[in-house]
């Protein structure tokens, strides 16, 4: 065939004159070697250089690549980043974040990952530094890393190819017993191995992190209201052998969950999200080594460094523009509705634009169960200051570098094994942002809790976290019925709820009126009402029954969140921040979610 006409292209770095065919003016048996265009009524096709196109004798057109393309040389490779290139890797890493939750999702089983989106992906370093993230769950984000990491220094060298390991002890960098984290280390198929990554040393780390519906415990769903030991919270995976040499271990993972004294209920839901949560690793594995293949290891390997770098800088810049040319600290309060509190003192320097952050002065560890784990006041802090840089750029490790954080042993925010921590995950990380958020005067408080609902019996588990009215800032209203700050899961879809679920939705709506006024209003909550088809258990862990989240700068606070239980005999039951109850066929429950805090006068 001829071509008809001929193109200008820019491939590789110069422009070219390409050749453009019609796919109709083509006979079978016809092949063509790229680069070249092949047109026809309802497309084009490009055929790159190193490729090939032949039309079959059926019609059927055919690419084949006739060479190996070699890796781009990359401008300013691995000394000092190239500001396009720079721009590509920190897409490229985060899309292979997102396409890990994108298999997830694909093949989970349960509700809570499949529906609610309760998971979050990431890949890692070798040192288990956070390097890219799928826009997930915050709170696990910025958790993860320390679980990473904890498995380096518990079996770095024993590690083997084909290995995975399940995590989700709070006191080795997990959030709470039913978020789950499940951790791949990467060796690549390497033709040579520079000397700086020996081979018996993973690349890189891949991790998933799925909250499980229920993993055991005093109460169906893992999230007990009045668990005071860690032990009543469910089954404990600490640096657990998922896979051992690409065998998945479903015997042994069934054997873990039925341990006594609070086995999981539903072990076969268990093992299916856990064997999603290793496909959604394995597509990060598959996508590293495709990098890694066009690329090259060393500069896979300097871009991963050059990303965090860059988000160390722009968290430095954003912290000078922040302190206003001086030395100034800034000191916050914020009370709890169990009479704890959160108090966290912020230095910011002007000149290293660096912040020391001391949460001194917070509550002692409680013998309740809002003790946050460390890695959770750390996913607070990581997400509050990465939120204060307008570029798009993966939130990462190096936001924290700049950042010098105190937190005292045994407190609320840096609890002592065994106490308990599953409202510590859910709940006090919100306070710790709010406070954050109050001390650094960017804006009012938000609804300062996940309203966390969980019911179930020996059949049903279920959790989920319900919306609220996020807080207003300086030149911006809050938002209503959106999940705030540490969380950034999804309702379950009502046809999905009462198809899984013996419940019926009968009332979700606005709550009109709960934000805070001011020059710019809080965000209003919500009004969510369930009614149960059979006997279950219901729990509830919420904050700000009590306590108004803030408003700032002469703002309004938001109206305090309200639960009920509406029998069915026609009794209506006040119900706390935290709830254990049991409801039978016909009772009702009703959550009024709280209001965000309004910003500014309302003269203003």
């Amino acid at each position: 065939s001829c071509p008809v006409t001929t193109v200008s292209a820019f491939l590789g770095s110069t422009w070219q004159q390409i050749p453009v065919y019609q796919r109709d003016d083509m006979s079978g048996g016809t092949t063509l070697t790229g680069p070249a265009l092949i047109l026809e009524s309802t497309g084009t096709n490009v055929v790159e250089p190193g490729w090939a196109a032949t039309l079959t004798e059926t019609g059927g057109l055919v690419l084949k690549q006739t060479q190996v393309a070699q890796p781009p040389q990359l401008a300013l490779g691995a000394t000092s980043p190239d500001p396009v290139q720079l721009e590509i890797f920190n897409n490229l890493f985060g899309a292979i974040a997102e396409e890990m939750g994108v298999t997830l999702q694909n093949t989970s089983y349960s509700v809570n990952i499949k529906e609610r989106l309760d998971f979050s992906c990431a890949l890692f370093d070798a040192q288990g530094e956070l390097v890219a993230n799928a826009p997930h769950i915050p709170v696990h984000l910025g958790s993860m890393g320390e679980s990473v990491k904890s498995l380096i220094e518990a079996k770095g060298t024993t590690l083997h190819p084909g290995d995975v390991y399940a995590i989700n002890n709070p006191y080795n960098g997990g959030t709470h017993l039913p978020d789950i984290t499940v951790i791949t280390p990467v060796w690549l198929a390497l033709t040579s191995q520079p000397e700086s990554q020996p081979k018996s040393q993973p690349a890189f780390y891949v991790a998933s992190r799925g909250h499980h519906a229920d993993v055991g415990g005093i109460s169906p769903g893992s999230m007990p209201a009045n668990s005071t030991h860690i032990s009543e919270e469910g089954i404990l995976f600490d640096h657990f052998l998922l896979v051992s040499a690409g065998e998945f271990q479903g015997e042994r993972v069934r054997s873990h969950l039925c341990q006594s004294p609070y086995p999981a209920r539903n072990p076969d839901q268990n093992l299916a999200d856990l064997q999603a949560q290793v496909a959604a690793n394995n597509k990060g594995v598959q996508e590293l080594q495709k990098l890694v293949n066009r690329y090259g290891l060393g500069i896979v390997h300097a871009y991963m460094q050059h990303v965090q770098d860059n988000a160390e800088a722009c968290v430095r810049q954003a912290i000078m523009q922040l302190a206003l040319g001086k030395v100034t600290t800034r000191t916050f309060t914020y009370p709890m509705d169990n009479g704890s509190q959160i108090q966290v003192s912020i230095t910011l320097n002007d000149k290293e634009g660096s912040a020391s952050v001391d949460f001194a002065g917070t509550a002692s560890q409680q013998g309740n169960n809002f003790n946050a784990p460390l890695a959770v006041c750390k996913a607070a802090v990581l997400y509050v200051f990465r939120t204060l840089i307008d570029d798009d750029i993966p939130l990462n490790a190096g936001c924290l570098k700049p950042i010098d954080l105190a937190v005292p042993l045994g407190s609320l925010l840096n609890p002592v094994s065994p106490a308990a921590v599953v409202a510590g995950n859910v709940e006090t990380s919100q306070a710790v942002t709010n406070a954050l958020y109050g001390a650094l005067g960017i804006m009012a408080a938000s609804q300062g809790t996940m309203n966390n609902f969980t019911f179930g019996n020996q059949q049903h588990q279920y959790y989920e976290t319900i919306c609220g009215g996020s807080g207003a800032g300086p030149d911006f209203a809050g938002t209503d019925a959106v999940q705030t700050h540490m969380t950034n899961s999804r309702l379950t879809d009502p046809e999905v709820l009462e198809w899984r679920f013996p419940v019926v939705l009968e009332r979700f709506e606005i709550r009109h009126g709960s934000g805070g006024v001011g020059a710019y209003h809080g965000g209003n909550g919500v009004i969510r009402q369930l009614r149960f088809c059979e006997p279950m258990t219901v729990t509830l862990l919420s904050g700000h029954r009590q306590i108004s989240p803030f408003g700032l700068r002469g703002g309004g606070v938001g109206q305090v969140g309200e639960n009920y239980l509406h029998q069915a005999s026609g009794e209506q039951q006040p119900l706390g921040g935290t709830a254990h109850v049991q409801v039978e066929t016909g009772d009702r429950l009703i959550i009024k979610t709280p209001g965000g805090g309004g910003y500014g006068p309302m003269e203003n």
